[in-house]
């Protein structure tokens, strides 16, 4: 899954340390979140879209499809 954290972290212009504290996580946490080591939970991508005011979608693009036979 990738996602657009960094992009919209830097234009806030906010370091990852200062994402980290307003998320209430570690830096290292959002370091693994960008550069995709890690798939946060589904509280902590809420808490992010919130923070940024955009949907998870926008925030984490996932470009899985049911398959058809569903």
């Amino acid at each position: 899954m990738l996602n657009r954290v960094k992009d919209y972290r830097e234009g806030r212009g906010w370091s990852q340390g200062e994402l980290a504290k307003r998320l209430g996580v570690s830096r290292q946490t959002i370091n693994a979140v960008e550069t995709d080591k890690y798939d946060p939970s589904l509280p902590l991508a809420l808490r992010m879209a919130k923070l940024f005011a955009v949907s998870v979608p926008d925030l984490f693009i996932d470009d899985w499809q049911p398959d058809g036979d569903v």
